[in-house]
């Protein structure tokens, strides 16, 4: 059929794997402390400011999800055992599902310490199908780090990571490049990467609740209500998705946000600030390289993008420094105090070759940055 012969040919002849360990850090836990196993876990530091870094899947079936406020995790689940991160050891164990990885392919590109994209369209180790690839990986970490990972392969990234979710924990799924279009257009459009709960309560406000509705739309009228965004979400519908693995790729900011429900002045804004200072830092212990800017967004009522930014030779070097000058960045804000926003972030880029070993680090020669943006 012609349709179905163009999305293939859209789709290219790729063979993407997206492996994603199931509930890293807190699977990490379990394994290595016999009396944990089959408890809720929650890695997270226990406070009222703190946030949940992972769950176990016994925690998740109380509602305890990643990015969570740790007091309502535990309000959830009074049962949970609260463990502090301990990034030295995830890292360890990253990297030996990485020397896994690369036992199959050179094109990995990981997206943090529990997930990675790997192009396998010719794999190293002689395979006749990225399936078998996808299969050999997870039964190898199984094997020689008694961890589980889910799995997903399919012609592109964006296919490939919908997949990986498809089947959690401990699963496999398979996209066929002529399946794609059936697959996609019964799926609710929160499935698709990058459309949160806001952005999928305004889809629903429109009467877009499926990848179909999406499909149906004119990329005119996709383009007019969410901008550059809606050419994207016109190919995603069709299941295209034209972006290479990238091995190595430089991560050049980290950075979280929240949109507000109802518009609020900058004096109620601390507590996501606090939040989302929090969710970065966590963020950041992922990566090897400390980051000497930290970034403040505001978006107003009016849509308005302001972001203010101070950077240090010396990084941060907890998460109470990332909080203490996300909120010092508020003092920036010129705006008068009635003003409203809809949106605050926090972000750190300008990161260093190396995280910098230190003890008590000053903030010396800063340069401060401000940057108005309709």
């Amino acid at each position: 059929m012609p349709e179905n012969l163009s999305v293939i040919e859209a789709l290219g002849t790729r063979k993407i794997v997206h492996v994603d360990m199931d509930a890293f850090y807190a699977s990490v836990e379990q394994r290595d402390d016999p009396s944990l196993r089959g408890r809720p876990v929650v890695v997270a530091w226990k406070g009222k400011r703190s946030v949940v870094c992972a769950a176990s899947y016994e925690a998740r079936r109380f509602g305890v999800r990643s990015a969570m406020a740790a007091v309502h995790a535990e309000r959830l689940c009074p049962e949970a055992v609260f463990i502090p991160p301990d990034f030295t050891r995830y890292k360890a164990v990253s990297a030996a599902v990485r020397e896994i990885f690369q036992r199959h392919a050179d094109l990995i590109e990981p997206l943090s310490l529990d997930e990675a994209y790997l192009d396998v369209t010719v794999n190293k180790t002689g395979l006749p199908t990225a399936t078998q690839v996808a299969k050999t990986i997870r039964r190898q970490i199984r094997e020689e780090l008694n961890l589980t990972a889910s799995a997903g392969v399919a012609p592109n990234k964006f296919l490939a990571k919908i997949a990986s979710d498809w089947k959690k924990p401990d699963g496999l799924f398979v996209i066929q490049p002529h399946e794609a279009q059936a697959f996609l257009l019964p799926l609710p459009i929160g499935r698709i990467p990058g459309v949160g709960k806001v952005t999928e309560v305004r889809m629903t406000e429109l009467g877009v609740k499926t990848v179909g509705d999406i499909h149906a739309m004119e990329i005119a009228a996709l383009e007019s209500y969410f901008g550059r965004w809606g050419v994207r979400l016109h190919q995603l519908s069709r299941g295209i998705d034209h972006n290479p693995v990238m091995p190595n790729r430089v991560r050049k900011q980290i950075s979280a946000e929240d949109t507000f429900p109802d518009d609020v002045p900058l004096a109620e804004c601390e507590s996501h600030i606090r939040r989302l200072a929090e969710k970065v830092w966590v963020a950041s212990r992922e990566n090897v390289r400390g980051a000497k800017t930290v970034v403040l967004k505001l978006k107003t009522k009016e849509f308005n993008t302001l972001t203010r930014s101070l950077t240090s030779q010396i990084p941060p070097a907890s998460c109470e420094e990332v909080t203490s000058i996300a909120l010092r960045l508020c003092e920036r804000v010129a705006l008068p105090p009635q003003q409203l926003y809809r949106l605050v972030g926090v972000g750190l880029s300008n990161f260093q070759d190396e995280m910098m070993e230190v003890e008590s680090p000053l903030f010396s020669a800063i340069r401060e940055s401000e940057t108005d943006a309709l």
